[in-house]
């Protein structure tokens, strides 16, 4: 698995396409440009490399269980909107409409990525969520790193 990382701000054309900044292009370096783009929990848009979305929907899959309703909502929250998108020769992707209203993307967007994904902001949203940063981060990382070192050693 590789690790992207960096935020990167660029423009969202009227056709809605997003060019890939080179930065992150050479992150991706030999991968394939093939993405999928769907909704984010935080009205913005997450964008997966093709083997990094067949990997999520492996362990979404056999988490969630069909028969149930609880399980069945957040299938098809998760999978609602998912599009396939593949970079033209340019590096470019095209973002559909349904997703950018979504997302309410305008010109100016912020591509966040970490881990092994993309998040696709709004300019303005984006920053009104990094300003909301809590002054008690240190105890809420204690929290959520304690919690995955637990779950590491069952």
């Amino acid at each position: 698995m590789y690790h992207l990382a960096g935020e990167y701000e660029c423009k969202i054309d009227a056709k809605g396409r997003i060019k890939i900044p080179a930065g992150l292009l050479k992150q991706l370096g030999a991968l394939s440009l093939n993405f999928t783009i769907n909704r984010g929990f935080e009205n913005h848009l997450m964008m997966y490399q093709e083997q990094v979305w067949t990997e999520k929907t492996k362990e979404i899959d056999q988490l969630l269980n069909i028969y149930l309703e609880e399980d069945r909502k957040v299938l098809r929250y998760f999978y609602r909107g998912a599009t396939k998108v593949e970079a033209d020769g340019s590096g470019r992707i095209l973002v559909p409409k349904n997703l950018i209203d979504y997302a309410g993307l305008e010109k100016q967007i912020v591509l966040s990525a970490y881990q092994n994904q993309i998040e696709i902001w709004a300019k303005n949203r984006y920053e009104e969520m990094i300003a909301e940063e809590p002054e008690n981060f240190s105890a809420i990382a204690q929290k959520a790193f304690s919690r995955g070192l637990n779950k590491n050693n069952d």
